[in-house]
């Protein structure tokens, strides 16, 4: 098998979110056969769904793992489990969720994996990083994305509730 390119999203809203993030990138770095290619910018947003919570922070990645997508959820979520993620409430608050949204194979359906992810597009804490990744340098070259960064591009997403994050980005140093 041939390593496979994987864009995944991570948010945050319990404890210090940037710490959660950063951490779960960390863990993430340390996956066997995965490579870490980029980190958009990161954007704090208001809830979805369920609304009495925190803010969220969000970030999007690029990676290129060497085994299949199931093989990659079964190390993320194990690592949402050290990162203190406990599902409750659908769309509640969490120390760290991160999921699997593309892979440059395309279309995949089991069980317990849909990609792309079903709701990606009507959501804008996923679309402005996305967007911002997908025109990284080192994620730009690649053509495999070429229809993804066609389709963010053409979709009217509004940026309320969506702000450019400030604080602290202990994972910039991580790429380095």
């Amino acid at each position: 098998m041939h390593a496979i390119q994987f864009l995944l999203g991570l948010g945050s809203n319990l404890g210090d979110r940037a710490q959660c993030i950063s951490q779960a990138i960390q863990e993430i770095k340390k996956i066997p056969g995965l490579t870490l290619l980029d980190i958009s910018d990161a954007v704090d947003s208001d809830p979805v769904g369920y609304t009495n919570q925190g803010n969220f922070l969000n970030i999007c990645l690029a990676i290129i793992y060497e085994k299949d997508s199931l093989s990659l959820l079964s190390e993320i979520q194990a690592i949402e489990q050290k990162g203190g993620r406990i599902r409750t409430i659908k769309d509640g608050p969490r120390t760290i969720d991160i999921d699997i949204l593309f892979s440059e194979r395309g279309t995949e359906q089991s069980e317990s994996l849909i990609l792309p992810h079903p709701r990606w597009h009507e959501r804008g804490f996923v679309i402005f990083p996305l967007r911002q990744l997908l025109h990284s340098p080192r994620i730009a070259k690649e053509k495999s994305w070429d229809w993804l960064r066609n389709e963010v591009a053409r979709l009217n997403v509004s940026e309320t509730g969506l702000r450019l994050w400030q604080g602290p980005t202990p994972w910039k140093t991580i790429l380095r």
